[in-house]
Parts: C-alpha cells; sequence; structure tokens
C-alpha cells in the first residue's frame, strides 16, 4: 500500500463565533484522486483553506508526508510540493498568461526546465498557447480556470488541491477540465478534489469523503457511491 501523503486529523475551525469544521479525519495517499463532495456551506472551502495555511485552526492537526503542516504558511507549503488552485481561480488579471506561467514557478531556480514546463502546459492546454501574450483578465471564464491549473502544476506539486474547478463553466469548458484533472492523477500527481459537480467527481476519484455541516459524514469507494441511495438522493438528483 503506498504512503499517506496527507492525514489530517480532528481539525476544527471556527469564525466570526461559528464552528465551521466540527473535527474532521481524512487522509490521501500518494498518487490517489480523492473527492470531497458537499452541499453549499459544508465547509469544504473552509477544510482546504485550512489545510493550505490559509485559514486558521482552532483544534486538530495535519501531517504532509509525515511533518505536521498546522500553522506552516502557504508560500512554505508551496515549496514543499503542495498547492492550491482556489475557487474563483485567482488569475493575475494584468499579466500574460505566459507571465502568469511564470509567476507559478517563483519557487523555483531552474530557468531552462522552467521554460520547459510553460511548453508542457501548452501542450495540455493548447488554448493557453493560442493567447500567451494575451491579458488573463480578458479570458473566459473557462479560459482563466485552465490557466489557474496550468500555474499550479508550474510549482510541481506533490499533491495539487482542486476547489470547485467547474463552478460557472459551460458543459463542454466543465468536460475538458475534467479531462484534464484525470491526466493530472495518471502523471502522478497526488489530488484532492472539492467539487460541486457530485457525478463527475465521483466518476473520476479513487476514494471520496462526503461533508455535511462541517462533518464527514461518509467515506468510501467513489465509484460505490454513485450506487449509495442517500448519495444519489442527496447529490446526484436521483
Amino acid at each position: 500500500m503506498k504512503n499517506i501523503m496527507l492525514k489530517v486529523s480532528g481539525l476544527k475551525v471556527a469564525y466570526g463565533g461559528i464552528h465551521a469544521i466540527k473535527g474532521i479525519d481524512l487522509e490521501i495517499r500518494e498518487g490517489e484522486l480523492v473527492t470531497l463532495i458537499g452541499a453549499n456551506g459544508a465547509g469544504k472551502t473552509t477544510a482546504m483553506k485550512a489545510i493550505t495555511g490559509l485559514q486558521g485552526w482552532i483544534a486538530g492537526d495535519a501531517h504532509y508526508q509525515g511533518e505536521s503542516i498546522r500553522g506552516v504558511e502557504s508560500y512554505a507549503l508551496l515549496k514543499k510540493g503542495l498547492a492550491m488552485v482556489p475557487e474563483g481561480r485567482g488569475v493575475f488579471a494584468r499579466m500574460t498568461i505566459t507571465e502568469n506561467l511564470q509567476m507559478g514557478a517563483y519557487t523555483r531556480n531552474d530557468n531552462v526546465q522552467i521554460q520547459a514546463d510553460i511548453e508542457r502546459m501548452f501542450g495540455i492546454f493548447p488554448r493557453l498557447k493560442e493567447r500567451a501574450n494575451q491579458l488573463a483578465g480578458t479570458m473566459s471564464g473557462g479560459e482563466q480556470q485552465m490557466l489557474a491549473m496550468a500555474r499550479a502544476l508550474m510549482s510541481q506539486p506533490k499533491l495539487l488541491l482542486l476547489d470547485e474547478p467547474s463552478m460557472g463553466l459551460s458543459p463542454l469548458m466543465v468536460a475538458k477540465i475534467f479531462e484534464v484533472v484525470r491526466d493530472i492523477s495518471a502523471q502522478g500527481v497526488t489530488v484532492l478534489l472539492v467539487e460541486q459537480n457530485a457525478r463527475l467527481a465521483l466518476q473520476a476519484a479513487d476514494r471520496a469523503y462526503v461533508m455535511d455541516s462541517g462533518l464527514i459524514t461518509m467515506s468510501g469507494d467513489a465509484k460505490q457511491m454513485l450506487d449509495d441511495p442517500k448519495v444519489k438522493a442527496a447529490y446526484l438528483g436521483e
């Protein structure tokens, strides 16, 4: 069995007097594609932010590659190979696509390999190559999502966290994004995917966690969850 890359234990987060996360446990092994599904407000994004150092905790711990990362700044985690594509994309609007990709590699100093990786991103996302000198802020939502994912991959992550990558995109673009997610996973990058489109997420993932009101309420094999009556009723509209 492969090593555990991320282990979260008893994570609790509160802000404004509200307990957004009430003590969750989850783990991801090397090479897995794990999804976290749940309704709006379940605490999925808050969990992602806590893991990546963007949100404070009140209790619990997380170990990444065997080392506690509670309280570690997000830029330090990036250097360790833990990257996140946030909800809302967050591209540098006044920079070109190429400049955004270069920013994704700011923790690196291997310039020849950085250039090779930019070309690799253009291979994965041909639309970005066509618009290499275009300002990111003038791109469509789907194109910006592609850029956000490519920029994160430029940091050479071992673990990639994706927060709602399909949100607000056309069905065609959603299909493309999920194709890329599967490709990233197939190349050996470990992925934690938070996604409202539960059906696509479960179809793509190896394992899944269901989050409801700040708690993990179910976990197991993603494909089996597609057939679970509770999951069907709550998240698949069946």
